[in-house]
């Protein structure tokens, strides 16, 4: 059996590979677990990290480093990729007064530790430290370091920044955790409840289609082509159907008009009534359900060939043997356009004659199978475009040191905007929702395991001597009292659903951690779109205050 004790002394790979695949596959059992209907998720493989390092079950700090940084590559670019189609909208709707609180979570983060600074004398270098793992920022560790260098400060000043980042860390991962379940319990937040209340909300901010049968009475219309409905009512419409003379068929624009005529509208539910002012009173007769030659069918777009022009510039949007009536993008639907662009994996909802839709749908692709195999090419290539990016050194008068938004806030947004645009430089970047969340699941269980492994090695030892405890207990205040503050201010006055604080707060500590619990809890992408809305902002005032604060303090 002396090769099975090698194995788990020598630093080979095989022994890496051993050590990471007991850490993940312990803690992702014993996060099955609840207690009172809680469980912590995937966060035990965090603890289960730092009690492996703890008994010396420890791994090459290179392959250790290199594990951390890709797996957390890997997540914030698979969530990129997921929440990037309804990104936009979302930033668009409530992207500001999300950002404003988020910014609040950092501001009064930093206020703290500056009133801490002064009261206990602590130096401001342990300080910044201290702000930098209670917040789980990597990045804002490295600017107050490279601050600390260009001012030539002492190595002890350095040496005494990591040690408070080190101490911090460990609870700043579970305390933005632990003050989500907090928040959970003091607003009594019933989970189902809060995601309906949730998905109706979303409703709100964006409609979804609805159809709605109306029969033509206004004179103003009789005798004229369908587009003048259109061109009356400033709002995104679908004509699917028309029933003229005992026939239903799918209309064009230049289809005329008859009184008596039923026309089945395709529409946001809020638009009904400027429609029933403008074509006359919903009919009693379902075109849906009339028998017919017309049929509606569901079809996804798996060519990238159809990815490249609109709708309108390829002839679709106007046709007489089909209408196409919404599309729906990563669980968000709309009413089409004639600007409209479709991106692989989008599902079409298609009307007309049989075999019109038949022939449509080899146009599009409809192979599921397709969408099986994921196009790897452009999300490496997406990913080493994010790298780059994140380490592009930003200039900023006053600011001694440039600022990077690092290897978690660059692929974020790349992956935001592949997702939204590649299909416009030929990229196509989409992966089923399965494939997804396999790279994401793979991304953070390996960030988790080597950030518990880094910590566990002398965490006791820390502790235990010298003012590891009390600088410990900087870092619950500064991690805890802004979220709980802002949290509360969330819900209370700006009515955010629950997961939307999640989310919120989640980006607003930089703590992947955090959403992938929150997302845990959820049971949804929900959490997702906050985080993303609110990161690229959080991550630059972190890195942006824990320079400032060794430039202005010290």
């Amino acid at each position: 059996m002396e090769w099975l004790k090698d194995l788990f002394i020598n630093d080979s790979v095989a022994h890496a590979v051993l050590i990471y695949g007991l850490v993940i596959c312990l803690g992702i059992t014993l996060g099955k677990i609840k207690l009172w209907n809680i469980s912590l998720g995937i966060t035990w493989v965090l603890f289960i990290g730092i009690l492996a390092s703890h008994f010396h079950l420890l791994i090459n700090k290179e392959v250790e480093h290199f594990a951390r940084e890709f797996g957390l590559i890997l997540f914030v670019y698979s969530i990129g990729l997921q929440v990037g189609p309804g990104f936009l909208s979302s930033l668009k709707k409530q992207g500001l007064p999300l950002n404003l609180l988020a910014a609040g979570v950092v501001l009064s983060g930093g206020a703290i530790t500056v009133m801490i600074h002064y009261i206990t004398n602590t130096p401001i270098a342990v300080m910044a430290g201290i702000m930098s793992g209670a917040v789980t920022n990597t990045p804002g560790l490295g600017a107050a370091q490279q601050a600390l260098a260009d001012m030539h400060a002492s190595g002890t000043d350095a040496a005494s920044l990591g040690l408070g980042y080190a101490v911090a860390y460990p609870f700043g991962v579970i305390g933005i955790i632990l003050v989500l379940l907090l928040l959970r319990y003091f607003f009594k937040i019933d989970l189902s409840r809060e995601k309906a209340l949730h998905e109706e909300k979303l409703l709100k901010r964006q409609p979804a289609p609805s159809t709605i049968n109306l029969e033509v009475e206004n004179p103003q219309l009789f005798n004229q082509p369908l587009k003048i409905i259109k061109s009356i009512i400033n709002t995104k419409l679908v004509i699917s159907r028309i029933y003229h003379d005992g026939i239903i068929s799918t209309p064009e624009s230049e289809t005329i008009l008859h009184k008596g005529d039923i026309i089945l509208a395709v529409a946001p539910k809020e638009n009904f009534d400027k429609l029933k002012i403008l074509v006359g009173k919903e009919s009693q007769i379902d075109l849906i359900k009339i028998k017919s030659n017309i049929i509606s069918r569901q079809i996804v777009v798996t060519k990238e060939i159809v990815t490249y022009k609109t709708i309108g510039e390829q002839g679709f949007f106007d046709s007489q043997d089909f209408t196409i009536t919404r599309v729906n993008r990563a669980g968000i639907e709309f009413v089409v356009t004639i600007e409209t662009i479709f991106q692989v994996g989008d599902i079409v909802t298609v009307v007309g004659r049989e075999e019109a839709v038949n022939l449509f749908a080899k146009v599009l692709g409809n192979s599921l199978k397709r969408l099986d195999h994921p196009n790897l090419a452009p999300i490496f290539f997406g990913i080493v475009i994010g790298v780059l990016f994140g380490s592009i050194p930003f200039v900023i008068p006053g600011i001694p040191a440039p600022v990077k938004i690092g290897l978690a806030g660059g692929p974020l947004i790349v992956a935001i905007l592949m997702s939204r645009f590649g299909f416009k430089l030929y990229l196509n970047p989409y992966v089923t929702q399965s494939a997804n969340l396999m790279l994401r699941e793979i991304g953070i269980v390996l960030f988790l395991a080597s950030v518990g492994l880094s910590s566990g090695e002398h965490f006791v030892e820390i502790l235990i001597k010298g003012d590891g405890l009390v600088w410990m207990l900087y870092g619950v205040i500064i991690t805890v009292v802004p979220l709980l503050m802002v949290g509360g201010i969330a819900r209370i006055f700006f009515r955010c659903s629950y997961y939307e604080i999640c989310g919120l707060l989640s980006g607003a500590s930089t703590d992947p951690p955090a959403l992938a619990f929150a997302t845990y809890s959820a049971g949804s992408d929900a959490p997702a779109i906050t985080y993303a809305t609110v990161y690229p902002l959080t991550m630059i005032l972190r890195i942006l205050i824990a320079q400032m604060m060794i430039l202005i303090f010290s």
